[in-house]
């Protein structure tokens, strides 16, 4: 006990940062750390450095720990365990006291968890890979601003997933033309048209005026199909004031739903989920600019910790991987996002890369979003592997079809619904699901188009981020 207070370095192990025989509390914010230490440093000292890191610990003792609680406020590294085929990677389990975190801030356990040992020289590489969020600290979190079941409340869509587009190009058109695609996306079948993440308020076309358009193409396909529509609304901006400007703008004209991007910071997300449920309008949340932190295998920051944080902060949507389509994403890991992010409990399962259970208690669920590279021709894949709750996005896959943005639109509404059907029959439409699609289209001069341009289309590329126990191709 007097080595531990004299002045001088000692080990991170040796300041009580490593503790194998610890018992985490249920009240324990829980963190699993891929670490990859440089030469010569124990896995079991790499663990316990980032433990002192992330909580309390500095280069040096410092007496003024022996003004506090120290042993009830140090992170404790309980558990090492190797990585299977990863040399010289290692998980660390690392357990941090509630007190540790400020109520219902994602900006203050973010900047904890990950706000300095992450440039650690005594480590190679550091990723986060899962928490645990206790139930006692969740409970302290909005949560999302009306959840899966109120938006399909508001929609009073039901049995099957909803259908979404991206306007492409995605900069450029000026404010009628953008409103033009919105309007005949939306007749031919869509539910939801979207901004994409860098359209905001360019010189080519500033933002009330994109919003009055856009409202204005709803507004008719609304009238037209007799079905609820909406357009995600980007209200992304360089500050708060602008940003809820255009959020009461949009609510003002009749939008339901409004979007912003991951850049804006966690901080002005669960500014603005307040917002929306104080206002009864869906959140969006595009992820942008996650990838130069998630996709690394061995540092960074894994989405499933984003997906987490983005349920408690309060968004609505968020988009979470398509596994088929063109952007990055293995079927395992991208169904643990998923999970994650719907269900109210989920177990702990590592073939999908969930490293502890979650209860969510009651906390209302976000709906994932699949979007990037997808088409009509893999709507049985879609469907098999996500189900009704999610929305599919298919931006290029509507606005590219041969016939006309409508025709696109009206494709991927024949090939759901067909395949829902199907699914509802008890067919096997992973084993059907060409056939099923074939057969429809034969009914479907628009369905028939999109299976003729994309059909054949795919994105097979080696994924980078697998989950350690089970590697599966994209």
């Amino acid at each position: 006990m007097s080595q531990r207070w004299s002045a001088g370095v000692l080990q991170y192990a040796e300041m009580g940062y490593w503790q194998p025989d610890y018992e985490p509390k249920p009240t324990d914010v829980l963190a699993a750390f891929r670490v990859t230490p440089q030469p010569g440093v124990p896995p079991e000292e790499a663990g316990a450095a980032v433990a002192g890191e992330s909580s309390t610990a500095t280069w040096t003792v410092v007496w003024t720990d022996r003004l506090t609680a120290h042993d009830h406020y140090q992170a404790k590294c309980y558990r090492i365990d190797p990585v299977p085929g990863a040399e010289g990677q290692f998980i660390a389990y690392i357990a941090y006291d509630l007190d540790l975190f400020e109520e219902g801030s994602i900006a203050n356990m973010s900047s904890s968890i990950i706000g300095n040992v992450f440039g650690f020289k005594a480590l190679k590489a550091l990723r986060l890979e899962d928490m645990r969020i206790p139930p006692h600290y969740a409970k302290t979190f909005q949560g999302p601003a009306h959840g899966i079941v109120m938006e399909r409340e508001y929609l009073n869509k039901y049995g099957r997933p909803l259908l979404g587009a991206t306007v492409k190009p995605k900069l450029g058109l000026s404010a009628r033309n953008y409103g033009r695609v919105v309007y005949e996306a939306l007749r031919g079948g869509l539910d939801f048209t979207k901004d994409d993440e860098n359209i905001n308020s360019q010189p080519f076309m500033r933002w009330r005026d994109r919003f009055i358009h856009c409202m204005e193409a709803v507004s008719k396909a609304e009238a037209e199909t007799g079905e609820v529509k909406g357009h995600y609304l980007n209200v992304t901006a360089a500050t708060m004031e602008d940003m809820y400007e255009r959020a009461g703008f949009a609510k003002e004209i009749g939008s339901i739903v409004v979007m912003i991007d991951l850049t804006v910071g966690y901080t002005a997300i669960q500014s603005m989920a307040k917002w929306a449920r104080r206002n009864g309008v869906l959140l969006h949340l595009h992820r942008a600019g996650h990838s130069t932190y998630t996709r690394q295998k061995s540092h960074g920051v894994s989405f499933r910790v984003i997906a987490k944080w983005m349920r408690l902060a309060g968004v609505d949507h968020i988009h979470a991987g398509t596994a088929v389509g063109k952007l990055e994403g293995d079927p395992l890991t991208v169904r643990g996002y998923y999970e994650t992010l719907r269900c109210d409990r989920a177990d702990q399962d590592p073939r999908l890369g969930l490293y502890f259970e979650q209860d969510w208690v009651s906390t209302p669920g976000v709906m994932p979003v699949a979007s990037g590279g997808i088409h009509a021709g893999q709507m049985h894949q879609l469907l098999s592997l996500f189900g009704d709750d999610v929305i599919l996005q298919f931006g290029g896959g509507t606005i590219g079809h041969p016939m006309g943005i409508a025709a696109g639109a009206t494709a991927n509404r024949v090939a759901l619904e067909a395949m829902v059907k199907a699914r509802n029959e008890g067919r096997d439409i992973d084993i059907e699901g060409p056939g099923i699609l074939r057969l429809a289209a034969r009914r479907s001069r628009e369905l028939d188009a999109a299976l003729a341009t994309w059909g054949d289309v795919t994105f097979n590329y080696e994924s980078t981020d697998t989950p350690d126990l089970a590697v599966t191709p994209s």
